[in-house]
């Protein structure tokens, strides 16, 4: 049996959310189970009444808001705890297209996949000033080389994850799970396929930033940051070498005039050649550092994994969960005729009947 779990993280989403839950599929070829979780990441408003009184099966509330990706990382805990096979994650403002979820999930299903991203072909979407399409497939094509994927949409959150790679993925960022996930997914050889998904009109403007510049340089921060968690040695080194090489760049009208004999002490450029070496030695010293923090990540990371896989297996409840009771359905009445009804079971016609 083939269980999915469509999970949707949700901050005061009581107008977008009954809209999306009448489009979540209840059924879905190869799976044998669909069931949808809610993740509150401290609404105000009446989010939690919406989803239970519209078929919602989970509920992950936590106590208060702690931004995207924690919601994200606590519904794909919970997800894997309730025995989920597949998850699928979608926004609360349903700007995905809930009947893309089959092919969203065919490439898991056939085993191509451990990961598949929602390409919402960002370059048709007509919403979308040239500036915002722009920084798209930059900030895409820049998550492509950390991560060494062919991902087409990188800040897609229409994503799906078998179990395996659920297991692997730890998001440790506070501002959105988007880029970091991809970078993970990739150092850590997860199998990505992009599948082209339909986008629904969104009613109101995206909540997780304030303008496109926030939105920009909050990406970026994380890009490095996890970046430099993966590969320290690289990046660090890399900036080494350009300091290295400016520095004999400085040197150099003080060695050609060594060389030449022609002259000049040429004070200014030995001081600033000698600034850039120092500081080339620093990052190649943070590099190494960085390198055995890394390792100890690595550690930490696989350890978590091996947790997690004996909370599957003892059964270990999420985490500020809520099983949603859905009501009993009545069973109907049936109409039996006297032939159909068994013989030592039917009423004596010739019985008295008494009144009172």
């Amino acid at each position: 049996m083939t269980k999915l779990i469509i999970q949707i993280p949700c901050l005061n989403e009581e107008d977008q959310l009954p809209t999306l839950l009448t489009q979540l599929p209840r059924s879905v070829p190869g799976i044998s189970v669909v069931e949808w979780l809610v993740i509150d990441d401290g609404s105000t408003d009446r989010t939690l009444e919406v989803a239970r009184t519209h078929g919602v099966d989970h509920i992950v509330r936590l106590t208060h808001n702690k931004g995207l990706a924690s919601a994200f990382q606590a519904g794909l805990d919970a997800c894997l705890k309730l025995g989920a096979d597949v998850i699928v994650n979608t926004d609360a403002d349903n700007q995905y297209d809930s009947s893309a979820i089959p092919a969203l999930v065919a490439p898991i299903l056939s085993g191509e996949a451990d990961m598949v991203i929602g390409d919402r072909d960002v370059s048709n979407v007509a919403e979308f000033s040239a500036a915002k399409k722009f920084l798209q497939r930059v900030g895409t094509r820049v998550v492509q080389l950390a991560s060494g994927t062919s991902v087409q949409d990188a800040t897609s959150g229409f994503r799906a994850y078998n179990r395996e790679a659920a297991l692997q993925l730890v998001v440790v960022t506070k501002f959105t799970y988007t880029l970091e996930s991809l970078i993970q997914a990739g150092k850590n050889l997860v199998a990505i396929s992009n599948v082209q998904v339909p986008r629904n009109d969104v009613a109101r403007p995206s909540r997780l930033f304030s303008s496109t510049g926030s939105y920009v340089r909050q990406n970026a921060i994380s890009i490095f940051r996890v970046w430099a968690g993966y590969e320290p040695l690289r990046l660090f080194w890399s900036a080494a070498a350009v300091l290295v090489a400016l520095a004999v760049v400085s040197w150099l009208p003080y060695l050609v005039s060594l060389v030449s004999n022609s002259g000049g002490a040429h004070l200014q450029s030995v001081i600033l050649g000698s600034v850039f070496l120092i500081a080339a030695v620093q990052l190649f010293s943070l590099g190494v550092l960085a390198d055995l923090v890394a390792s100890n990540r690595v550690v930490s990371q696989r350890t978590l994994e091996r947790v997690r896989r004996i909370e599957l297996t003892l059964g270990v409840p999420p985490s500020h969960y809520e099983r949603v009771a859905r009501p009993a359905t009545p069973a109907p009445a049936i109409s039996l005729t006297a032939d159909q009804v068994a013989p030592d079971q039917r009423p004596d016609p010739t019985a008295a009947t008494v009144t009172t």
